[in-house]
């Protein structure tokens, strides 16, 4: 099976849009996601109303970049979540983590 792609659209200095699949197949590149969370001056703003579908994979990297910038004193926000993610994060019990 390939890859599916995720895509990071750079919309200003905090806002990224993310695009695509937020799937194990598609959080294959750690470099290009690292890059995604690293220059922030404060808060980064995630704008998820272009995923089209996201697992417990894509779950788990956001609250890794969460974690990531959370331990240079900064925060990250998501913007327009869809319902699949609300669901994962409510049955994981993480959805105050982005609150």
């Amino acid at each position: 099976m390939a890859a599916t792609k995720v895509q990071f659209t750079k919309l200003d200095d905090d806002l990224v849009q993310v695009s695509g699949e937020l799937t194990r197949n598609s959080l294959v590149n750690e470099r290009l996601l690292n890059h995604q969370i690293e220059n922030v001056q404060s808060v980064r703003y995630f704008d998820l109303s272009e995923v089209s579908r996201v697992d417990t994979a894509g779950l788990a990297w956001l609250i890794h970049s969460l974690g990531k910038l959370q331990q240079q004193g900064k925060r990250l926000e998501l913007k327009n979540v869809p319902e699949q993610l609300h669901n994962l994060m409510a049955l994981g019990q993480v959805s105050n983590l982005f609150e």
